[in-house]
């Protein structure tokens, strides 16, 4: 382990460009929109020194609290010893970008919403718990025959000899 402490120590590797993407940013990066509670991944982009991120940060995941002209303020849970701490920091929108952990979650509640819809056109209750895979139905094996195998004795005078 290197005996330097710096703020970007041992991120040659983490904050490097991937293969094939060095250059310019793509615009398309400044014209999201970001909204207070939305979800993003940090995701430090090493060619913007401005407004980076703690390595620590890198790769986790947080939600929106704040929104400035150039930077998104992002909450996320640290552990420090044996408790865990929302941390508020604030990263420029290119270390960010939207994330996708709730993506089902919403999809799902789409669809329940619309099966209790129809569920009261009909008038009754339903569950839209998720439940566990049951056991594989049971069934009977059957069209085997059995066969009796029976090992070859075992031959002294044979085997000496080089075999049958």
């Amino acid at each position: 382990m290197p005996a330097g402490h710096g703020v970007r120590a041992r991120t040659r590797d983490l904050f490097a460009r991937p293969f094939r993407k060095k250059g310019y940013i793509a615009l398309s990066t400044y014209l999201r929109t970001f909204k207070v509670g939305d979800y993003v991944d940090v995701k430090v982009n090493g060619a913007i020194h401005k407004g980076m991120p703690h390595k620590f940060y890198h790769g986790r995941t947080g939600r929106i609290w704040n929104v400035t002209k150039r930077a998104v303020g992002v909450e996320i849970n640290k552990q420090i010893g044996n408790r865990i701490i929302r941390k508020r920091i604030h990263a420029r929108v290119e270390h960010v970008q939207l994330s996708r952990c709730d993506e089902e979650f919403k999809l799902r509640k789409k669809k329940n919403d619309e099966l209790k819809a129809a569920a009261k056109a009909r008038g009754e209750t339903i569950s839209t718990k998720r439940q566990p895979k049951g056991p594989k139905p049971g069934f009977m094996v059957e069209g085997m025959t059995l066969e009796t195998v029976t090992p070859i004795p075992y031959d002294v005078v044979n085997d000496l000899k080089g075999g049958y």
